[in-house]
C-alpha cells in the first residue's frame, strides 16, 4: 500500500506539450468533419472557422435523401443513394469479416500446432504478402475478374441466366459483392493469421490434451477449448479487418458497379469538376464513422472480456 505522503515525480512541461499535439492531432479532423457538417457550403467555404453560426441538419438531410420518409424542399432530385450504398458497405464489410476471421483462425491453429513441410516457410511469408499494397493488384484484379474468372454466354449456365435474367448472359466476378468481398479476405488473411499466431501459442497444450482424453474430437477441441482462450486475438483482428474493409476505396472503386458501390465510393462520386458540396461531404463523412466506432466499442469489450476471465485473486 503506498504511503500517504508519497509524492509523484513531476513530468516535464514538453510531455505534456507532446500529449497535447497527438490528441489534437487525433481528435481535431474530427471534430472539424463534425462542426462543418452542420453548416452550409456558403459558411465553409468563406473560411469561418468559428463556432458562431447557425446549424442546420440539411446536409445530413441530402445524404439520407433516399431513405428518408419525407421530401425535402431544398432538394429537386435526390442523386445520392446513401441507404443503398450504406447496405453493400454492411453486407461485403461484415460477410468479409466473418469468412477473414473464421479461416484466418483455423489457418493459424495449423501452422501452431501442426507439423508439416514448409510450415515455417509459410509462417513467415504470410505477413510479407499483407505488405503488397493494394494498388498493385488493382490492375491484374481487375483483369481477372472480367475476364478469366467469367461464366461466359455460351455455357448452359449463361444460357439459363440469360433466359432467366436477360442480359448478356455473363457473369463475372467484377461488379459482384462475392468479387469484393474474395479480395477482402485474400487482402486481410494474412494479418489476421499472423495475430492470431501469437494467441494460439499462449494457449496451453495441457488443455488440449485434457479435451481429448475426455472424447473431444478436433473440432471440438478447436471451437470449445482453443476459441475461447483467444477471444481477445479475435476481437483484435475483426477491428482490423472490419476498419479496412468498411474504408476501402481503391479496389471496390474499379470491382464495383452502380449497384455494389460502397459509402467511401459514395462520397468521392460527390465530387465533380464545376462544384464540390462540402457539408454533404462532411455529413456523410460523419455517418461512415458511426459503425467502425460501435463496431469498435463492441469487440473491445470483448478483449478487456477475455483479458480479465483468467485473472484469479493471489
Amino acid at each position: 500500500m503506498a504511503h500517504p505522503d508519497t509524492t509523484y515525480e513531476r513530468q516535464h512541461p514538453a510531455f505534456y506539450a507532446v500529449i497535447f499535439t497527438l490528441v489534437f492531432m487525433s481528435v481535431g479532423p474530427i471534430a472539424l468533419m463534425f462542426i462543418n457538417s452542420f453548416k452550409l457550403d456558403v459558411d465553409i467555404i468563406s473560411g469561418t472557422t468559428g463556432l458562431l453560426f447557425l446549424p442546420t441538419i440539411q446536409n445530413y438531410e441530402t445524404a439520407l435523401c433516399d431513405i428518408l420518409p419525407y421530401e425535402l424542399d431544398h432538394l429537386d432530385y435526390c442523386s445520392l443513394k446513401f441507404g443503398g450504398a450504406f447496405i453493400n458497405s454492411i453486407i461485403i464489410t461484415l460477410i468479409s469479416t466473418v469468412l477473414t476471421l473464421i479461416i484466418g483462425c483455423m489457418a493459424a491453429y495449423a501452422l501452431v500446432r501442426f507439423r508439416f513441410m514448409g510450415r515455417d516457410t509459410v509462417s513467415g511469408t504470410t505477413l510479407m504478402v499483407r505488405m503488397v499494397p493494394p494498388a498493385v493488384l488493382l490492375v491484374p484484379v481487375f483483369g481477372l475478374w472480367n475476364n478469366e474468372f467469367c461464366i461466359g454466354r455460351e455455357t448452359w449456365v449463361g444460357e439459363i441466366i440469360r433466359d432467366t435474367f436477360g442480359g448478356r448472359g455473363d457473369v463475372c466476378l467484377a461488379g459482384t459483392h462475392s468479387g469484393i468481398i474474395l479480395v477482402y479476405i485474400a487482402m486481410n488473411l494474412p494479418f489476421v493469421i499472423w495475430i492470431l499466431q501469437s494467441f494460439i501459442v499462449q494457449v496451453p497444450r495441457q488443455l488440449e490434451e485434457a479435451a481429448r482424453m475426455d472424447g473431444a474430437g478436433s473440432f471440438q477441441v478447436f471451437f470449445k477449448v482453443v476459441l475461447p482462450l483467444i477471444k481477445p486475438g479475435l476481437a483484435a483482428a475483426a477491428i482490423f479487418t472490419f476498419r479496412i474493409a468498411w474504408n476501402e476505396y481503391l479496389l471496390a472503386s474499379a470491382l464495383s458497379d452502380r449497384d455494389t458501390k460502397t459509402v467511401p465510393i459514395l462520397i468521392v462520386n460527390n465530387m465533380s469538376e464545376f462544384n464540390v458540396e462540402w457539408g454533404v461531404i462532411m455529413a456523410t463523412g460523419m455517418l461512415l464513422a458511426i459503425p467502425p466506432i460501435i463496431f469498435t466499442l463492441f469487440a473491445s469489450r470483448q478483449i478487456i472480456t477475455g483479458m480479465t476471465a483468467g485473472a484469479v485473486k493471489g
